[in-house]
């Protein structure tokens, strides 16, 4: 697999422990294109420039159903989009080989000001809010109460050339579940029919 602006001195996931991931700061590359020809999703790619992640929307742009994959095409998280008008959310599901979890992981619902709000499971209320995703902008941030815990910027080359306005830098900040921001970023890529 190609690799897009290798970075010398990181670490790839698969030298990593999972404990060690969540343990520092992370950045990844999201480039808003399928690796699929004429398919609409986003590739995730990892601070060496690896393929860690990625999304294939099969169907048209903006599709009901979205699957959330690693780098060998098995299946993390599915994203389905459902109510129409003001009631629309979308729901992320837990994939585990064939087995789907029953009851959503996550719910996110477009909210006042152009952001969006996201409510866990079994939580009471708001858990994570996501400021400026739905303003058709390339930045904005994911919040937890109160804190700043992944930002998402237009990319910049180390000469301080500004990449297409596909292309993101993610930061998560540590002790943060990778897989939940990164099913954040689909979703806003979805709400802004992006993906």
């Amino acid at each position: 697999m190609a690799k897009i602006q290798p970075l010398p001195a990181a670490a790839s996931p698969s030298s990593c422990s999972s404990s060690d991931e969540h343990a520092s700061r992370q950045t990844y590359t999201v480039w808003m294109k399928s690796l699929v020809f004429n398919g609409n999703g986003c590739t995730v790619y990892t601070a060496d420039g690896g393929v860690a992640f990625r999304v294939d929307n099969y169907g048209c742009r903006g599709g009901r159903e979205v699957f959330f994959m690693d780098r060998a095409g098995n299946t993390l998280i599915r994203i389905r989009r459902k109510g129409f008008g003001m009631f629309r959310r979308w729901e992320v599901c837990h994939v585990a080989g064939e087995e789907e979890e029953a009851t959503p992981w996550f719910i996110v619902r477009r909210a006042e000001k152009s952001g969006a709000a996201v409510t866990m499971h079994g939580g009471a209320g708001e858990c994570f809010r996501v400021d400026g995703c739905c303003a058709r902008k390339s930045d904005y941030r994911v919040i937890s109460g109160g804190a700043v815990v992944a930002e998402v910027a237009r990319k910049q080359t180390a000469a301080g050339v500004v990449l297409g306005e596909d292309v993101h830098t993610l930061t998560v900040e540590p002790e943060v579940d990778h897989l939940l921001v990164l099913g954040l970023v689909v979703v806003c890529g979805l709400m802004n029919r992006s993906l």
